[in-house]
């Protein structure tokens, strides 16, 4: 098998330079992401389980029951 040569040749760019904008390390990506992620999943809960505690206090059944299913995807583990 022979071997393959590469051959370069440089040139002088004559435009204008483009300045590359920095990139955000992965790590502060994903951890941004797990903090909103948390956030959101706390507001959610909250405004469920008040939406469950006035479904209690005005004794709505069906609303209750609705409610309490969605509410038990919350607290599955």
């Amino acid at each position: 098998m022979k071997k393959e040569k590469s051959v370069y040749r440089y040139c002088r760019f004559n435009g204008s330079v483009l300045h590359a904008k920095r990139e955000i390390p992965y790590e502060i990506k994903l951890y941004s992401k797990l903090v909103l992620d948390e956030l959101c999943f706390n507001w959610n809960k909250e405004k469920l389980e008040v939406a469950i505690n006035s479904a209690i206090d005005s004794g709505n059944r069906e609303a209750f029951y609705e409610l309490s299913k969605v509410y038990s995807h919350f607290i599955w583990e």
